[in-house]
């Protein structure tokens, strides 16, 4: 009698542990829910500041919350190394986050998108992003498909994924 074991493939341990090892740049895409608390906002905020006064490139979106965040963080440690990706044109992005978005060196908008509803552009803008990307941080809940997905979708890319749930 046979039993299959669940384990992890070699070359999966050896590229987690490759990762782990390397001591230069990543690019590194942080992606995440608008509903999050301030005191969560604060959090990803430090680790955005963080990774990027660390050397590494930040990628992320233009909406409000987890990207939000993530912005104020790059754009304190040092702009150059923040590339914002938006699902659709600036002018489809709310007020608050054009405000911030105008400030940011390297956005990257997507008008033929504008057509689309907001959770298909997103999607497609997240496939931007994480095949840009090294590594993908990503904060959501347990229902947040188009995250959830886009996890999925970076891990089938071979890219390292760390996943945090807010709930």
């Amino acid at each position: 009698m046979s039993q299959s074991i669940d384990l992890p493939r070699v070359d999966e341990f050896l590229q987690e542990l490759a990762a782990i090892q390397q001591t230069g740049s990543k690019r590194i895409a942080l992606l995440g829910s608008r509903h999050v608390p301030i005191t969560h906002q604060y959090l990803i905020e430090l680790m955005s500041y963080a990774l990027v006064l660390a050397g590494n490139h930040l990628l992320t979106s233009g909406a409000t919350g987890t990207n939000s965040a993530a912005i104020r963080g790059a754009m304190r440690a040092d702009p150059n190394l923040l590339t914002v990706i938006l699902p659709q044109s600036l002018e489809r992005q709310p007020r608050e986050s054009r405000d911030q978005l105008e400030q940011v060196m390297h956005l990257v908008e997507n008008p033929a998108n504008d057509t689309l509803s907001l959770a298909e552009a997103s999607a497609v803008c997240n496939q931007e992003i994480i095949s840009r990307c090294q590594q993908l941080i990503c904060f959501a809940f347990h229902d947040s498909h188009t995250l959830l997905k886009t996890c999925s979708d970076a891990e089938e890319q071979r890219k390292l994924v760390t996943l945090f749930y807010f709930d």
